[in-house]
């Protein structure tokens, strides 16, 4: 049982330190929306066409996407004794680390920020924060995570399954189990 629980601790950690680490990319690596400086101090949208909220959707899907696939991967090859456990910490782990990577690009600011907008002479124009407006890409790492683990062992356990070769004929036609 303490094996089956530090299997599950660990994936869960090691999923919640990749969360701070993917944060940090996405806020590297996501453009941030202009906005307006107003006479009262307040903040409002320079260009309400601009792509970069959609964008920051994006690559939020795309890291934690990315990341959710190799630790699914990951966690099978290396969690064959632990399954179960391992599966359960990859579910509750990828909730985590989506969170954390939430947390972490709205917080931290890395990298040299600019925007760029059509503003009137004398409006002053700064970067916004870094948001998500589509929250259901929160999902992308745990879904991406335990799919791409269900995948590898439904493959590896039809290989074995003696259904592949139906009424008992084996890989050479003819010869019997």
């Amino acid at each position: 049982m303490a094996r089956e629980v530090r299997a599950f601790a660990v994936t869960v950690l090691t999923l919640a330190a990749l969360g701070v680490a993917a944060g940090l990319v996405w806020s590297g690596l996501t453009p941030r929306a202009p906005y307006q400086v107003t006479e009262q101090g307040t903040t409002v949208l320079a260009d309400p066409a601009t792509q970069a909220l959609i964008a920051a959707d994006g690559w939020y899907a795309v890291i934690t996407g990315a990341l959710g696939l190799l630790c699914g991967g990951v966690a099978w090859f290396s969690g064959r004794q632990w399954m179960l456990p391992v599966l359960l910490g990859l579910c509750a782990g990828g909730v985590l680390a989506a969170f954390l990577t939430l947390w972490t690009g709205t917080t931290f600011t890395i990298g040299a920020v600019t925007v760029e907008a059509a503003a009137a002479p004398g409006v002053k124009v700064v970067p916004g924060a870094l948001r998500l407006t589509a929250s259901g890409v929160l999902v992308s790492w745990p879904l991406l995570a335990v799919g791409f683990f269900g995948l590898l062992e439904g493959m590896h356990g039809y290989r074995e399954s003696p259904l592949r070769h139906p009424y008992g004929i084996g890989p050479d036609l003819g010869e019997r189990r």
